[in-house]
């Protein structure tokens, strides 16, 4: 669903994510920001810059592509066997 209003910080990120394999145009137009693509460039350089991370463009944000430095490390919660569910 394409955003009524530009997205900004995680949101965008999240969103950029979602959308970076149909491409630049397609990610730049659900995130909120028409087909200004060097608004949403640079909103979402800024905001992943505000993680700690780096890009310099949308492919970077691809799964398969992203290194193990850009990951961010999480935390899993799992119960120790199945009976503890």
């Amino acid at each position: 669903m394409t955003s009524s209003s530009p997205l900004t910080g995680v949101i965008l990120v999240d969103c950029a994510k979602a959308n970076a394999k149909s491409g630049l145009a397609i990610a730049t137009e659900q995130c909120g920001y028409g087909d200004d693509t060097a608004a949403f460039q640079s909103a979402l350089q800024s905001a992943c810059a505000d993680m700690g991370v780096t890009i310099d463009d949308l492919s970077e944000l691809l799964a398969e592509q992203v290194s193990p430095q850009v990951q961010k490390k999480g935390m899993t919660i799992a119960p120790d066997s199945p009976k503890d569910i």
